[in-house]
């Protein structure tokens, strides 16, 4: 007899509209975005009303859900506007809401009692007695701290009935479940109300001071096998390799980190993850990892991956990274705007430089792939040209292959794979 299994969400980031669009067309069942108010990137292409509403009505239109993020830590003052803030967003019909301060929930439980409230990372829940107290609060979900093992995990779904979810691919964070205060310190932008600055990912010297006082700079560190400076930063995560213990744990929902990484990177770990799920929860007895789903990752590696805290806890090799180990990725160079299948004609957006002679990729939802070498190039006005400089050209190229509206173009690089 074939063993059901429950499929958990695959919840992506959606910083901008766009990058929401192709998220769900790559094959995200949720995603979660920002409203102006109360999130923690401010910095990100966050959602004015008209965006929200347009994305929460794509979403629904393709079977998926619309989360939104408030899970700013709050000072005096910082909750005026809260109540509006819920209001509004329940009326435009997201489908629930991720908070960390107590604060922000009663006054969402107040005016907006039918709004589900998801926990957010922020408060670093990482045991079933803190999951079975917020589940009496009256919250729906709890999204982990990065900090919980695997371990722990299936013993938090062995004690309590609250949804789980937890992160299992992007950047990780050097403070405990991302609460920090050296970004506040060193450049006065208080990571837990939306202005981190990463200062954990600036590079220092090393500097020892001698019994007289005298400040000196540490030579390279033979331990770590590095010679420019030290920075704070973790690796990144990835569980693509192990996507059967997350599903067998029982986790309800999967989370991608990278609301202000490019529709390439959002596109491509969609892709990898919707069909490497899919693989396991349909046939479990026969489910094989294929190397190319691995291969795809390292395209938009940002530095080099690791599992983080599921299996044990992270080495120096985890927590420390430099420009020497992080890997090079694809370039994203375009989007197809229209193909034309009577004469093979592609229209593309231009988003990053290439020419007559390059070999490009196009990719697809379902892990479609294809390789072809441009062969001419025209511009807007029909006119032939060699490459394409200016940002979003629109051009047009022949496909020596079927293509669809959405695909995506990227031009390779080798990579050298790097493992912590």
């Amino acid at each position: 007899m074939t063993k059901i299994l429950k499929k958990p969400e695959i919840l992506c980031p959606g910083g901008t509209l766009e990058k929401l669009k192709i998220a769900i067309r790559y094959g995200a069942d949720a995603c979660y975005i920002a409203g102006t108010d109360f999130g923690l990137r401010t910095r990100a292409g966050n959602f004015d009303e008209a965006d929200m509403k347009e994305a929460v009505a794509f979403a629904h239109a393709h079977n998926a859900k619309v989360y939104v993020v408030a899970n700013m830590v709050t000072h005096e003052g910082n909750e005026e506007g809260a109540a509006s803030f819920f209001r509004q967003i329940e009326a435009v019909g997201v489908d629930a809401v991720l908070i960390s301060d107590p604060a922000l929930m009663a006054i969402c439980h107040e005016t907006t009692p039918e709004l589900p409230i998801h926990l957010s990372t922020q408060a670093s829940a990482v045991n079933y007695e803190t999951l079975n107290f917020w589940a009496h609060e009256g919250l729906e979900r709890v999204v982990l701290g990065r900090e919980a093992s695997l371990a722990e995990i299936k013993r938090m779904k062995e004690k309590t009935t609250i949804e789980i979810e937890c992160f299992m691919h992007g950047a990780m964070c050097i403070g405990y479940s991302g609460r920090c205060a050296l970004s506040s310190y060193m450049a006065r932008r208080d990571a837990n109300r939306g202005g981190c600055a990463q200062p954990c990912r600036w590079l220092y010297d090393l500097m020892a001071m001698d019994e007289d006082g005298t400040m000196t700079t540490i030579g390279p560190d033979q331990a770590l096998e590095t010679e420019i400076p030290f920075s704070m930063s973790a690796v990144d995560l990835t569980m693509i390799e192990h996507i059967p213990d997350l599903v067998e744990a029982g986790v309800d929902s999967l989370k991608i980190e990278g609301r202000m990484k490019s529709i390439h990177y959002v596109s491509t770990v969609a892709n990898v993850y919707r069909i490497a799920i899919d693989a396991y929860c349909e046939d479990p007895q026969n489910y094989e990892l294929k190397q190319d789903w691995v291969d795809e990752l390292w395209k938009v590696a940002q530095r080099e991956l690791a599992t983080g805290f599921f299996y044990q806890k992270p080495g120096a090799h985890e927590q420390l990274y430099d420009s020497v180990r992080r890997p090079p990725k694809d370039t994203f160079i375009g989007q197809v705007l229209n193909y034309d299948h009577a004469t093979g004609i592609a229209t593309i957006q231009q988003r990053n430089k290439f020419a007559v002679g390059d070999e490009i990729e196009f990719y697809g939802p379902g892990m479609r792939h294809a390789i072809q070498t441009v062969k001419w190039m025209e511009n807007e006005m029909g006119e032939r040209i060699q490459d394409c400089p200016h940002a979003l050209m629109t051009i047009k190229i022949p496909v020596e292959f079927p293509v669809e509206r959405y695909d995506l173009i990227r031009q390779a690089h080798v990579i050298e794979k790097v493992r912590a």
